[in-house]
C-alpha cells in the first residue's frame, strides 16, 4: 500500500510538473492551447500574464510538497542531532522533478543540504533546493551549505525558517549576493515544529520541555493506597519509551525516587539511547542509596540546592549544584524535597551540560514547579479509561484560586494506543518565539530558529522584505 501510494504521489507530482512545461513552452511560442483560443480563424490570443501566473502557481504547489517532504524527513531526526539543528532537505532539478533529499544525522556529519545535493549530482544544476531552514554561511566542522548550493550551480533556495544566530545567519542574504533566487517563510509553523528543541535551546536558552504524565480519566495517578503499577497499559508504556528515546535527559523529583523507585531508563523493546536522568532533592541525604537510578547504567545528576555543593553523592550519581549560596545563618530544610531548587535555574545548568531536551516524569509537586515557572512546552499524557475517585492528583498546587486564572492549553493531536488515549496539549499561543536574533551558544550548530511568516523573497542589500 505504501508504494502504490508513493507511485501515485509521483505520478501526481511528474503530472504537475508537464504542466509546468506546457505553459513554459506556451509562453515561449505564444500558444497556449484550447484554453487561449479566441474562436476566430482558429487564432490563438497570447496571454503571457496569466501563463506566467499559472507556471508561478503550478510551481509553487510543487515546492510545497517538496517542503512537506523536507519536513518529513527532519521530523524523523528529532532529538537525535545532538546540538545541531534537525533538517530536511529535497532537491528539484530544472523540470521541478524530485532528484535528490536528505536530512542531517548528527552534529559533524554533512548537513541536509549537502546529503539532497549528492543524492542530485549534476542533476540540480539550474533546480531548486528546498529546505527547512535557512542554509548556514559559516564554517564550522564541516563547510557552509551556501558554497555547497552555489557549487552545486541551485539556481532557486526555498527555506521554511531562518536561522537568527549571528553565526550561522544570513545564508539567504549570501545566496542572493551569489545571484541565486531565494524565498522563505514556506510552511513555517511545520518546519519550526520539526526543530523545536534546537530552536527552544536559542530562543529560550534552556532545553525543550515535554511533561510526560499517565492518569486515570478523573486525574488520578494513584490509588488511595498508593498503588499505581499498572493504571495504563503495555501499549501506552511502550510509547512513554519512544518519548524517552527521542529525549536527551528524563527528570523525576526526590519523592518519586522513593515512591516509586523508577529506572528511568529505555526498555519495552525501544532501541534508541539512554537518557541522562535528573533527579531533584532538597536533601541528597534522605534518597536511598540503593535506588534504581543510581545502578550506573546511565549517566545521573543529583540537583541540590547550591549548600550541599560540598556534599558527598551517592554512588552513580552526581551532584549538580543549583542556584546561589544560601544564608548560612539559615537551618536545616524541612520543605519539600524539590523546593530548593530553581526550574529556570536548573534547566539553564542542563543545557550548559548539553542537554537538549528534557522528559519530566516527575511527580505532581515537580510538574507544577516547572508550570508555574512558565518552563514547560508540551504535555504528554496517556488516560486510562478507568476511574478511582481518590488519590493522588497527577498535578500539584499551581495557586490558582479562580477559573479566570487557569492555565490555557490546547490539543494538537489525540489518538489511541491500545486501550488509552494519548493526548498532546501546548501552551496558548504554541512555540513562543520572539522576532530577534539571540547571541551564540556554545558549540558547532548552534541552535537557532526564525519567526514563522509568510515566504518572502531576499531583497536588495541582503535583507529579508
Amino acid at each position: 500500500m505504501h508504494q502504490q501510494n508513493g507511485r501515485e504521489a509521483m505520478d501526481r507530482q511528474e503530472r504537475q510538473a508537464e504542466r509546468v512545461r506546457q505553459v513554459g513552452r506556451a509562453e515561449q511560442t505564444g500558444q497556449t492551447g484550447q484554453d487561449g483560443q479566441d474562436g476566430q480563424d482558429g487564432q490563438v490570443e497570447r496571454k503571457p500574464a496569466r501563463e506566467r501566473a499559472e507556471r508561478r502557481t503550478a510551481r509553487e504547489q510543487v515546492e510545497q510538497r517538496a517542503m512537506r517532504r523536507a519536513v518529513e524527513l527532519a521530523a524523523e531526526r528529532l532529538g537525535l542531532t545532538g546540538a545541531n539543528p534537525t533538517v530536511g532537505c529535497v532537491v528539484l532539478d530544472e523540470r521541478l522533478r524530485v532528484v535528490g533529499e536528505g536530512s542531517h544525522r548528527h552534529d559533524g556529519e554533512p548537513h541536509a543540504e549537502v546529503v539532497a545535493l549528492a543524492a542530485a549530482g549534476t542533476r540540480a544544476r539550474g533546480g531548486t533546493a528546498v529546505v527547512t531552514l535557512e542554509p548556514c554561511a559559516h564554517t564550522g566542522r564541516t563547510g557552509p551549505c551556501t558554497e555547497a548550493l552555489r557549487a552545486a550551480g541551485v539556481a532557486r533556495v526555498v527555506y521554511a525558517v531562518a536561522d537568527p544566530t549571528p553565526r550561522a545567519g544570513g545564508g539567504a542574504a549570501v545566496l542572493a549576493a551569489a545571484g541565486i533566487a531565494t524565498e522563505g517563510g514556506l510552511l513555517a509553523a511545520e518546519a519550526t515544529r520539526a526543530n523545536r528543541y534546537w530552536l527552544t535551546n536559542a530562543t529560550r536558552l534552556r532545553p525543550w520541555v515535554t511533561w510526560k504524565f499517565g492518569a486515570t480519566l478523573d486525574g488520578r495517578i494513584a490509588a488511595a493506597d498508593g498503588s499505581s503499577r499498572w493504571i495504563t497499559s503495555a501499549a501506552a508504556r511502550a510509547d512513554a519509551h519512544l518519548l524517552r528515546a527521542r529525549h536527551g535527559a528524563v527528570l523525576v523529583g526526590a519523592g518519586t525516587v522513593r515512591t516509586d523507585d523508577p529506572h528511568l531508563g529505555v526498555r519495552h523493546g525501544v532501541a534508541g539511547p539512554a537518557p541522562v536522568r535528573v533527579v531533584v532533592a532538597a536533601d541528597p541525604s534522605r534518597l536511598p542509596a540503593t535506588a534504581r537510578v543510581f545502578d550506573g547504567s546511565a549517566r545521573t545528576l543529583l540537583a541540590v540546592p547550591e549548600r550541599f555543593a560540598r556534599a558527598a553523592a551517592p554512588p552513580g550519581a552526581e551532584l549538580l549544584p543549583i542556584g546561589p549560596p544560601d544564608d548560612p545563618s539559615a537551618g536545616p530544610h524541612d520543605g519539600p524535597d524539590d523546593g530548593q531548587v530553581d526550574p529556570r535555574a536548573l534547566l539553564s545548568a542542563l543545557l550548559g551540560l548539553g542537554i537538549r531536551s528534557v522528559l519530566v516524569e516527575g511527580g505532581p509537586r515537580t510538574a507544577a514547579r516547572l508550570l508555574a515557572a512558565d518552563c514547560v512546552d508540551e504535555a504528554v499524557g496517556h488516560l486510562a479509561p478507568a476511574l478511582l475517585g481518590a488519590g493522588p492528583a497527577l498535578l500539584g498546587d499551581l495557586g490558582i484560586g479562580t477559573i479566570g486564572g487557569a492555565l490555557r492549553w490546547e490539543f494538537r493531536a489525540a489518538e489511541p494506543v491500545g486501550p488509552d488515549l494519548r493526548v498532546s496539549v501546548v501552551p496558548v499561543p504554541d512555540l513562543r518565539v520572539p522576532d530577534l536574533r539571540v547571541p551564540d551558544l556554545p558549540g558547532e550548530g548552534v541552535p537557532g530558529e526564525g519567526v514563522p511568516g509568510e515566504r518572502v523573497p531576499v531583497g536588495a542589500g541582503g535583507r529579508t522584505a
